[in-house]
């Protein structure tokens, strides 16, 4: 029994393409273009007009074909019958749609940068404090090395605690905690525990509202 998918009439076409360009499959294309499998088995079927724009975008330079191209080697015969005028204003629409396309993309592109910026902004306003004193701090350490380090300490434990705290991050529990051993927020660094059996927390842990960023190291007491 023939291969069914070679019975739908662009199949060969497609695969020719892909075969050009090194990608071995429809799963493997559907990957690197970043469309579904769905639109894909539309552009073999030669449904080209059921497709959205954003999905030949996408597909246009992993093929490396041209938009137009690609355009009119998957049409239907129907609209390669149609006359050049209504082809041609087509195009044009399609290519106007391009540009609108890679507009948006940079104003997306933009955005990002700007939210990065003020990302980093606020970030620097919770740790001013430390980075003015850290400095001075160090300076004052190696100049004395029987400083205490208990005086140095709020210098970091307070902005970071204020910077995690406008994230979100919590941590799961205070170092030197005695507590019920969960393998899903701990970490066994020695011995051997049963979950609910007491584990001591040598590295605390951190989560961002219910997301586990970093599990507590804990060991068996």
């Amino acid at each position: 029994m023939p291969n069914t998918q070679y019975l739908i009439p662009n199949t060969q076409k497609l695969q020719d393409l892909m075969q050009q360009v090194g990608i071995s499959s429809f799963k493997a294309l559907s990957r690197a273009a970043g469309v579904s499998e769905r639109q894909l088995l539309r552009l073999r079927q030669g449904k080209l007009e059921q497709m959205r724009v954003e999905v030949l975008l996408k597909l246009s330079p992993v093929l490396q074909m041209p938009l137009s191209e690609l355009v009119t080697t998957f049409s239907t015969v129907e609209l390669l019958q149609e006359k050049t005028a209504p082809t041609q204003e087509l195009l044009q629409q399609i290519a106007d749609l391009r540009t609108e396309y890679d507009r948006s993309q940079q104003q997306i592109e933009q955005q990002q940068e700007i939210l990065l910026q003020e990302l980093q902004q606020s970030s620097l306003q919770l740790l001013e404090s430390l980075l003015l004193q850290w400095p001075t701090a160090v300076q004052k350490a190696q100049e004395n090395p029987q400083l205490a380090a208990v005086k140095i300490v709020p210098l970091v434990q307070k902005p970071l605690e204020k910077l995690l705290q406008a994230w979100g991050v919590e941590a799961i529990a205070r170092v030197g905690a005695e507590l019920p051993y969960d393998p899903q927020l701990h970490q066994l660094m020695q011995g051997t525990a049963q979950p609910g059996e007491k584990v001591k927390v040598r590295y605390t842990g951190y989560l961002q509202g219910e997301k586990l960023l970093y599990r507590a190291k804990v060991s068996a007491v």
